[in-house]
């Protein structure tokens, strides 16, 4: 009956939404950055200096961000997925433009306050696009080839240009958000065969194009002994510093290969390394176990979901997240070469971290609006 209707999230205050928000999730995102502001302490040799506080305030600000887009109707974010993609995309070009070259490489925007990497807004961007996408789509649709032509296109223009920056571990992330998005949307296993199949015929290229230091570095993953103290310092290093942690540990402050200094980037892309030597093996479980928690609870937010615009976004931020997490520790353990991708919540990056917690606020608005009807079209709303 009409007036037994159910009042749906959407049309709630800001207090009840509150109160529904997955504070579960809420709290283990917090946890995994307040580790990270103890990593980057021990880092900066037991001082606050110069990266602990910085990440301290942008945990601070990222999370409350992250509320505030919980908050926000989730038809408003789905109204505006593709004009996030564009402005992301933008941003992309805007880089090869005017982007500040550091190390190499030429990835950021300087605005004055703080230097903008928009290939990581580009992360949040795709999955939005994507899910919009697949929203307004029929499942006879989707399995059309030429229908897939414009996700296919959505994936592969960021991604070529995050690979030309150059950048190859977050290009390869964009690739394969994408494809778990599309594999999620519903598209056949066999088309993911031919893609295979077409990636497996463009290697020559693909290595050709390559710069001669990304060469260098699956070249010293294959053998890393061969060049100890040059190209394979890195992944030496962090296997000794791995593996000298033991099961409990050294303790803070007492890593000594991350204290001396014998380990590269210990603020950054080996950040899980120093953890593992000055916690130990259990240290590193349990931060793994914290990064699992997040997954696992983004992806019961996705099942609950009435609406196919909430369960592929609360996915795809999972899958991100995800894939964050396993370059990360296979890159360090020297499963995988070294790509320079960094652990979400816990290395030093600013726009890393903001717009991970911007991913999951968006994870908390599907929740908090899991049963909001959604349209196929914006025009419907």
């Amino acid at each position: 009956m009409a007036s037994q209707a159910r009042i749906r999230p959407s049309e709630f205050g800001i207090v009840e939404k509150l109160g529904k928000l997955n504070w579960a999730l809420v709290t283990v995102l917090a946890l995994l950055g307040c580790v990270g502001y103890l990593v980057l302490y021990s880092a900066g040799g037991g001082s606050h200096e110069p990266w602990a506080w910085r990440h301290g305030v942008r945990l601070v600000f990222g999370l409350g961000v992250m509320l505030v887009v919980a908050l926000v109707d989730i038809r408003f974010w789905f109204r505006w997925a593709y004009v996030f993609y564009a402005l992301a995309f933008a941003m992309l070009l805007g880089v090869e433009i005017v982007g500040e070259l550091s190390k190499g490489a030429q990835r950021w925007i300087d605005l004055g306050l703080f230097q903008l990497q928009p290939s990581e807004l580009m992360k949040v961007g795709l999955v939005l696009c994507l899910a919009r996408y697949f929203h307004s789509a029929y499942l006879d649709e989707v399995k059309s080839l030429f229908f897939l032509a414009v996700p296919l296109v959505c994936i592969a223009l960021p991604a070529v240009l995050v690979l030309k920056q150059p950048d190859l571990g977050t290009s390869v992330m964009l690739v394969g958000c994408g494809a778990a998005l599309l594999f999620l949307a519903g598209v056949r296993l066999w088309k993911f065969g031919l893609a295979i199949a077409a990636v497996a015929a463009a290697l020559p290229v693909a290595w050709a194009s390559l710069h001669d230091y990304q060469r260098q570095r699956v070249l010293t993953f294959l053998d890393p002994e061969t060049d100890p103290l040059g190209a394979g310092y890195h992944i030496i290093q962090s296997k000794i510093a791995l593996g000298s942690g033991g099961v409990w540990g050294k303790g803070f402050l007492q890593g000594s290969q991350a204290q001396l200094s014998f380990l590269p980037e210990k603020q950054t892309d080996f950040a899980f390394t120093m953890l593992a030597e000055e916690a130990g093996f259990a240290g590193a479980l349990v931060v793994l176990l914290l990064c699992l928690a997040v997954v696992a609870l983004s992806l019961v937010v996705a099942l609950r979901c009435s609406h196919q615009f909430g369960r592929l976004l609360a996915m795809g931020i999972a899958v991100n997240f995800f894939l964050y997490v396993l370059i990360n520790v296979a890159m360090v353990t020297g499963l995988i070469p070294v790509v320079g991708v960094p652990l979400p919540m816990i290395s030093y990056g600013g726009t890393a971290m903001i717009t991970t917690l911007l991913g999951f606020g968006l994870v908390l608005s599907v929740d908090v609006h899991h049963t909001t009807n959604i349209p196929r079209f914006p025009t419907d709303l």
